[in-house]
């Protein structure tokens, strides 16, 4: 049978080899990083699990995704529930009864929230232009302006009126006291931390995994058919320049106690430099450590060299990865997938949802004579 080379030692990468090499097919795995599980990595410091590349929890609708994973891990018990620290006080997020009800001193039933909310909705009957103009029509100037306006500045570095009405896709605000911060029926951590359940799903007869083994197209020759989850700009050496991103950067504090008594906490207000504050005993709430460990987040403009997270997808950059995508379109022998290789922010779920796809486009690809497509999702379609 073929030998695959896949590009990265994340979801992407080892749901796409393990399912391959259950076909009867190699994989050569390479990972530039000296682990696996990408921005998933997990590892124990002072006895706590933490979340090295910033919080990930876990939470899927997709039945079949979490029924893939449980082949590999057990989940603990987690529910994300974020606190939220404004110039008004402290607060749950998503905005939701309780929220509103403290906010503005109120004793509201779900009924009246909403009716006060669309009353104190800003808008001049044209559709919302920018982020700001979206806000204010759902929620009004002194929710946005707590909650949003500020947060939104530092995550993106960018003015809220400067962004697309479209980045605010779902309204925020709940008329219950229910402050769980998603919707989803299956929600949990793995007890065992991520990198475990990588290493596990990578641990299969036919899979080779490469680590510290940064590589470039051009390493990829004599493979039957390359999987690449990396940047997809720098498959092509970033010929038509860089698609653009924002990064983080993470102040590390570690102490006796207990900090924030939560596991996340967003700082809304602009003065405060960093966007929140991550205490990862909090993720594993079975687990008792007398030690904690800290996170402060910071978002900033992504240079040559930092860990890109979040795609900015603007006019401007969905120009320039349209380009990408015809060179893509026009290159043979590799699939582009996972965050980085579609220039996509998707969840954990729907990386593993579509890399189990991948696998199946590419058995039946295969087992038809025809090579694999370039993407099983289209980056420009989402």
């Amino acid at each position: 049978m073929a030998e695959f080379a896949v590009v990265g030692a994340g979801f992407s990468g080892a749901v796409v080899a393990r399912g391959l090499a259950e076909a009867g097919h190699t994989c050569r795995v390479f990972d530039a990083r000296p682990h696996v599980a990408g921005n998933c990595f997990t590892e124990r410091e002072a006895g706590v699990m933490v979340h090295r590349y910033g919080p990930h929890i876990f939470h899927t609708g997709r039945e079949r995704v979490w029924e893939y994973l449980h082949r590999f891990t057990e989940f603990g018990p987690y529910v994300h529930r974020v606190k939220a620290t404004t110039d008004a006080g402290v607060f749950s997020l998503p905005v939701n009864l309780l929220t509103i009800n403290q906010f503005f001193g109120r004793r509201f039933s779900p009924e009246e929230a909403a009716a006060f909310l669309a009353a104190q909705g800003e808008s001049n009957g044209a559709e919302p232009a920018n982020f700001e103009e979206q806000a204010l029509a759902l929620v009004g100037r002194q929710l946005y302006e707590a909650f949003f306006r500020g947060y939104t500045t530092k995550q993106w570095g960018r003015d809220p009126v400067d962004l697309p009405a479209s980045v605010l896709k779902r309204l925020p605000v709940r008329f219950t006291y229910d402050d769980d911060y998603f919707d989803h029926p299956h929600q949990g951590i793995p007890m065992d931390g991520y990198t475990t359940v990588v290493e596990r799903i990578l641990d299969v007869p036919g899979v080779v995994v490469e680590l510290e083994t940064p590589v470039s197209a051009d390493d990829l020759e004599g493979f039957a058919h390359s999987f690449w989850s990396g940047p997809l700009d720098s498959y092509f050496g970033h010929r038509l320049g860089h698609l653009p991103y924002r990064t983080l950067r993470f102040e590390r504090i570690e102490t006796d106690g207990d900090v924030q008594g939560c596991a996340q906490m967003n700082y809304c207000s602009e003065h405060v430099p960093y966007t929140r504050t991550t205490e990862h005993k909090h993720f594993a709430p079975w687990e008792r450590h007398d030690r904690t460990v800290v996170y402060r987040e910071f978002s900033e403009e992504w240079q040559p060299g930092d860990e890109p997270y979040y795609p900015i997808r603007l006019a401007q950059e969905i120009d320039l990865l349209h380009g990408y995508v015809e060179l893509a379109r026009a290159t043979p022998g590799v699939t582009f997938m996972g965050r980085l290789g579609t220039y996509r922010y998707i969840d954990m779920d729907v990386t593993i949802d579509e890399a189990l796809t991948t696998v199946e486009v590419t058995i039946d690809s295969l087992g038809r004579g025809e090579p694999p497509p370039p993407f099983v999702v289209d980056p420009l379609a989402t």
